[in-house]
């Protein structure tokens, strides 16, 4: 009776294990969002009877709905050319991480703004970015600004919101 009460507890201790694993891997796999807000920017090299060079850079961001950390992401294209063929095509990218909007979890939702150069709203470098955060299970809005100091370190502040 003894090792059958035992098996019966290790296998319901199992099927609940199982089952909080694979929950927190759902939950895991539902916390992050992509943004809507993207941009693409391009600039083309042109110089008669030489080598021709487009460049493409894109940005998104990825958000987590639960902690409202995200990451900018950036990928880019560059193509290098003569009157006859493509001669080289280089790619680059990756994910940036930026800190938490909010400093407690919850339910959050996300948009961003950005400016891409050549732009001239941008003193200082490529410019910089917005970032909206929203709690969707309260009356809670936080928006942040972000822009490139030109010294090596960005300049990022967020302000709540206050409803009037």
């Amino acid at each position: 009776m003894d090792r059958t009460s035992s098996a019966c507890w290790a296998a319901v201790l199992l099927l609940v294990t199982l089952a909080t694993i694979a929950r927190a891997d759902e939950l895991k796999a539902d916390e992050f969002r992509l943004s809507h807000s993207h941009g693409i920017s391009c600039s083309r090299g042109l110089a008669p009877g030489k080598l021709n060079t487009a460049t493409c850079r894109s940005f998104t961001y990825l958000f987590n709905v639960r902690t409202s950390e995200y990451f900018r992401c950036e990928v880019g294209l560059s193509l290098t050319r003569d009157n006859k063929e493509v001669i080289n095509v280089q790619t680059d990218g990756a994910c940036t991480r930026r800190p938490r909007i909010f400093e407690t979890d919850g339910n959050y939702d996300f948009d961003v703004a950005e400016t891409t150069p050549p732009n001239t709203n941008s003193f200082f470098g490529s410019g910089g970015y917005s970032a909206w955060a929203a709690d969707t299970k309260t009356r809670k809005v936080r928006g942040c600004i972000t822009i490139a100091s030109g010294l090596g370190s960005d300049v990022s502040k967020c302000l709540d919101m206050t409803f009037r």
